[in-house]
Order: structure tokens, then C-alpha cells, then sequence
């Protein structure tokens, strides 16, 4: 696989594990936190392999600079970062919605 389509690849996962993170915090926000689960998993596996790409992209250039800096390049590292941090931030946000009551319940 060449350098583009690479990058292209880590662009799709990572947008994608962006897309299951926030998912899974409306879905959490809901009171589905089965779905949001579930979404969480989708999210992880696609951080995952936006991580394979990358990955892949560090082992072409060596460490020498054989790659070229693009700005797609840059795009794409930081929709990985991005998605990583949403994916943190959700997972801690998660676990304060299944502190509050259910909707219609009340605090005791």
C-alpha cells in the first residue's frame, strides 16, 4: 500500500472512532450505556487501527525523514489525536452519566 492510501486509511479510522465516541456519549446521555458500550468497543477498534496505519507510516520513514510532511499528513495525525482524546474524555463523561439517576428517577 502506498503513502496516500495510507494515510487515507488512518483518515477514515480515526474519523470513525470519532464517530463511535460521540455515539456512545449520547447514547450514554440517554441511559443506554448497553449501546454505549457497544459504540465504546466500535471506537477502540477503530482507534486501533488508525494506530496500525500510523504505525506503518513511522516504520516507512525510519525515523531519517523519508516521508514527506504533507498536509494531509497533518490532517490525518491530528484526526488521530483528536479521536483519541474525544475516546478519553467520553469514557471518563460515561461513567459520571451512570452516577445520575435514570431519567424519571429522583435523587434520594
Amino acid at each position: 500500500m502506498d503513502q496516500e492510501n495510507i494515510i487515507m486509511e488512518l483518515l477514515v479510522h480515526a474519523g470513525s472512532a470519532r464517530s463511535h465516541a460521540l455515539s456512545a456519549l449520547r447514547q450514554a446521555r440517554e441511559g443506554d450505556f448497553a449501546a454505549a458500550e457497544q459504540s465504546q468497543q466500535a471506537a477502540r477498534a477503530a482507534i486501533g487501527e488508525a494506530h496500525r496505519m500510523q504505525t506503518t507510516l513511522i516504520g516507512m520513514d525510519e525515523g531519517s525523514g523519508k516521508l514527506k510532511v504533507t498536509l494531509i499528513l497533518a490532517h490525518a495525525q491530528d484526526h488521530l489525536m483528536n479521536a483519541m482524546l474525544i475516546q478519553d474524555l467520553t469514557a471518563d463523561l460515561i461513567e459520571l452519566y451512570r452516577r445520575l439517576p435514570a431519567p424519571g428517577e429522583q435523587h434520594a
